[in-house]
This record gives structure tokens, C-alpha cells and sequence, in this order.
């Protein structure tokens, strides 16, 4: 019993998953996201060590899915690009709750900003466990990766765990 006890004792002190932002930081969605305008393809040009192999996101058009394309390898060393498509509910304004295929993991994804051509987007989540910069291209466009970053910042990211791809 004594050993069932310590068990238990040392289950309730496990530490949350890990996030990158500061959660007394107030964070909020964009009110002007509009779901038309976001749908399509996005590059991920930055994401916290957990996504480090996210490339692409693709948002549908009707919101109810995206699909996430990872950089995998497999046990033989080929690698390539493995889509999975997340459906998504609509759970506020730019919020989705992401379902993988499994349906085993479910991931917030709030909008925080995007710029005014939707060629630029920051998302990320409430916990921290979750921030991506996307954008329309895979290169360029340094003036809105740089005021996506001072968006992160300002909600309240650490951005020296951000890994920002050029």
C-alpha cells in the first residue's frame, strides 16, 4: 500500500508539457481572421522544437480540416513528406480545435495575427504548446517574418527556442 501511495504521490508532481509563453501573458485571436481568406496553403517559416519538422500547413476552405505536412523519415533512411489531415472544429473567432487522423490527439490552434494580404499568419495556443509563423512562401517577405516574431514576443513566446527557417 505504502509503495502504491509513493506511486501516486510521484504521478501528481509530473510537470505539464512543456510550453513556450509566459500564461500570465493575456492572449487573444485576431477578430478580422476570416476563414476564405486564410484557407490554402501556408509555409511553416518558424515553430517551437516540438514542430520542428512541420513544413506546410494547408487550412481548407470551409475550416473543417487542415492538413499538416511533416518532413519524415523512415527505418530504411528515406525521407520525405508525409500529409495528415487534422479535421478542425470552429471552437471561437481564428480558434480551432485539431483532431489528428487517429483521433487520438487533439491540439488548439488560435489565429493571433495575420497581416493585412493573409500573406503572413502567427498561430499558437493559450498554453504555449503550440506557435508557428506561416507564410505564403517559403522565402522572403523578412519585414512581416519580423513582425510576425514581435507578435509572438508580445504574446508572451520565448523566442530563443524558436527555430525561424530563412
Amino acid at each position: 500500500m505504502a509503495v502504491a501511495l509513493a506511486l501516486l504521490a510521484g504521478c501528481a508532481q509530473v510537470p505539464p508539457s512543456p510550453g513556450y509563453r509566459d500564461q500570465s501573458v493575456i492572449i487573444a485571436s485576431t477578430t478580422r481572421f476570416e476563414v476564405k481568406r486564410f484557407a490554402g496553403e501556408w509555409a511553416v517559416r518558424a515553430a517551437f522544437p516540438q514542430d520542428a519538422a512541420l513544413r506546410a500547413v494547408t487550412a481548407r476552405q470551409d475550416g473543417a480540416a487542415f492538413t499538416l505536412a511533416w518532413h519524415r523519415c523512415d527505418a530504411a533512411g528515406q525521407c520525405g513528406t508525409v500529409p495528415e489531415v487534422w479535421s478542425a472544429k470552429v471552437t471561437g473567432q481564428g480558434r480551432y480545435m485539431l483532431s489528428d487522423p487517429s483521433g487520438d490527439t487533439n491540439r488548439m490552434l488560435w489565429v493571433l495575427w495575420v497581416d493585412d494580404g493573409f500573406r503572413t499568419a502567427v498561430v499558437g495556443t493559450p498554453d504555449g504548446t503550440l506557435g508557428w509563423i506561416l507564410d505564403r512562401n517559403a522565402t522572403g517577405g523578412a519585414d512581416r517574418i519580423a513582425a510576425a516574431r514581435e507578435v509572438l514576443d508580445f504574446n508572451g513566446y520565448d523566442l530563443t527556442r524558436l527555430a525561424t527557417r530563412p
